[in-house]
């Protein structure tokens, strides 16, 4: 797919910033009772932990400042979701049968964007004309 190369940047960068709103939903869902709210009987610490790790580090990772930290550790805590909430409550490892796809997806997707920073179209790059 040669003809995509030359526009990787943009594509990497909107796919950061697309998974960073669309994590950003679930801590509106959980901090604010948006889009359903919370899951019923949720502990304190997913609705609020969990919760406001996806608001501020969806936000931070879509305008792209303080990228890497909030992706590294936006990335934790869904791996820590996956574990808690899927594998454990579940009783199985393999996601299609607990459950666990997004959490999983989220956890490498983020990782992804800790290693290779905020990229174009982000606050982290803003004044840097190299960056794009």
């Amino acid at each position: 797919m040669d003809f995509l190369r030359p526009h990787a940047d943009k594509i990497y960068a909107a796919m950061r910033i697309l998974t960073g709103l669309l994590f950003v939903q679930h801590g509106l869902q959980k901090i604010f009772g948006l889009f359903g709210g919370a899951p019923e009987g949720a502990p304190g610490f997913i609705v609020y932990g969990a919760g406001g790790v996806e608001l501020v580090g969806g936000a931070l990772v879509a305008i792209g400042w303080f990228t890497g930290p909030a992706a590294f550790i936006s990335s934790g805590t869904m791996a820590f979701a996956f574990l808690l909430g899927h594998v454990v409550q579940k009783g199985s490892l393999l996601p299609i049968l607990n459950g666990g796809d997004l959490p999983i997806l989220y956890c490498w997707i983020f990782l992804l964007i800790a290693a290779k920073g905020s990229g174009v179209w982000s606050v982290d790059s803003a004044g840097n004309a190299s960056a794009e």
